[in-house]
């Protein structure tokens, strides 16, 4: 125990101020310090104090003159002084581990550099003391020849939009080996990938180009569909008036329909009204005929209009009509007798 103290001295001595670790507490510590500034300590003692107390979740390693004698939980337990010796305080909780970056070239001959962080967490004590000499720069160190191996199998692209497999082929490379140490890795996530500058400025004009040419893309396909749009319209407006202009034509030719029928029907209706009145006329000629003196009335009247008709033709046209016996009255008067026989026959 006095060689573990005076070598943590010695180690804090050769430290600059500020990183200098206290040891006030009886704690002995073997560290490094990793890129980030983020030192992982091993192995982490604690001074004998007979009545010990164990946080929890933290694990402490018993060594009995130099060989493990047992491993304690959270809570207390009595440690024979000079004799028993704390030589491990083990945090079962999850921790991280900063993955510095490292220089790797991918398959296709592109040079990044890549960083990480691995979540692991203790699950056995024992072999966390006794399996490596230091687990955790062990799992550090192979999570770092991990991801260099897996970075060179991929191309850029791949590394890039694929992140996830990378992460599980380094977090399964790393537990296959982290399991001799009593630890179980949790994950492993890439935190940054930095191309070189020739790579990085010829990813950003790609970058560049492929904005303007979704720029462009999606102006084509507005105009498409603008005009589009509008061809659209212009085929409704004109399937509408169509269709206008044949229900008008359809209603003109109804109401021509209707009008054409009624006209028809009120021509009917009239001629049958004047057919009665004639009807009606000669029956009533009839019956006034059969009256004493009615046909030598009738023979009068037909007689005066047949002269009034010879008049009339007379005065509106050049054709000169004679009768045999121009003077003879009881000519006239036969003539209008046989008229009046044939319309009286006709009624009857």
């Amino acid at each position: 125990m006095l060689s573990r103290l005076s070598t943590a001295t010695r180690v804090a001595a050769r430290l600059p101020a500020a990183s200098r670790v206290p040891v006030s507490r009886g704690y002995t510590l073997d560290s490094f310090v990793g890129g980030s500034g983020n030192s992982e300590k091993w192995p982490v003692t604690r001074t004998n104090t007979i009545l010990n107390i164990v946080p929890q979740g933290e694990m402490q390693v018993v060594e009995r003159l130099g060989k493990l004698h047992t491993v304690h939980g959270s809570g207390f337990y009595f440690a024979i002084p000079m004799i028993d010796q704390i030589s491990y305080c083990i945090d079962m909780r999850e921790r991280a581990i900063d993955v510095m970056p490292q220089a790797a070239i991918t398959g296709d001959n592109v040079s990044v550099d890549v960083s990480g962080v691995v979540y692991y967490q203790f699950t056995d004590a024992e072999r966390a003391c006794y399996g490596a000499n230091n687990p955790l720069y062990s799992v550090r160190q192979h999570a770092q020849s991990a991801m260099r191996a897996a970075i060179g199998e991929m191309d850029l692209d791949e590394i890039l939009h694929n992140r996830a497999a990378l992460n599980a082929h380094v977090k399964g490379a790393v537990q296959e080996s982290a399991t001799a140490w009593g630890i179980d890795v949790k994950r492993y996530e890439i935190t940054e990938i930095l191309p070189d500058r020739q790579v990085s400025q010829a990813m950003d004009k790609q970058a560049v180009a492929e904005r303007q040419r979704r720029e462009k893309v999606l102006e084509a396909e507005g105009e498409k569909t603008a005009a589009t749009l509008e061809s659209e319209g212009i085929k409704i407006k004109l399937t509408n008036e169509s269709e206008g202009m044949l229900i008008q034509v359809k209603n003109e030719a109804e109401a021509e329909k209707v009008k054409l029928t009624k006209e028809a029907e009120g021509e009917s209706h009239a001629v049958m009204l004047k057919a009665k009145a004639q009807a009606e006329a000669i029956a009533l000629v009839a019956s006034e005929l059969q009256k004493p003196g009615g046909e030598e009335a009738a023979k009068l009247a037909l007689a005066g209009t047949y002269a009034e008709m010879y008049g009339e033709m007379g005065k509106s046209s050049n054709t000169m009509m004679f009768n045999q016996n121009p003077a003879d009255v009881n000519a006239l008067l036969a003539q209008a007798t046989v008229a009046m026989q044939a319309a009286s026959n006709s009624g009857k």
